[in-house]
């Protein structure tokens, strides 16, 4: 390995996948349910946002619905 790199040659490009990555939405969310994410937030450590996240990209994995009925 070379002890100095010289790196003011080098041209920059943004990532190519970084939009693919998430997208912002705008939602509508039971304040219970977010204080339900953000006590779980505050055991595990992790942002309240990507739990939510990670629990929709679960659902979605497992092609799980929601059965509910209207009586």
């Amino acid at each position: 390995m070379k002890e100095e790199y010289d790196f003011s040659k080098m041209k920059s490009r943004k990532n190519p996948y970084a939009k693919k990555l998430k997208k912002q939405i705008t939602i509508r969310i039971a304040v219970d349910t977010i204080e339900y994410f953000k006590e779980l937030s505050e055991e595990s450590g992790m942002p309240y946002q990507n739990l939510i996240d990670l629990y929709l990209e679960d659902c979605a994995n497992h092609h799980r619905k929601l059965h509910m009925s209207w009586e």
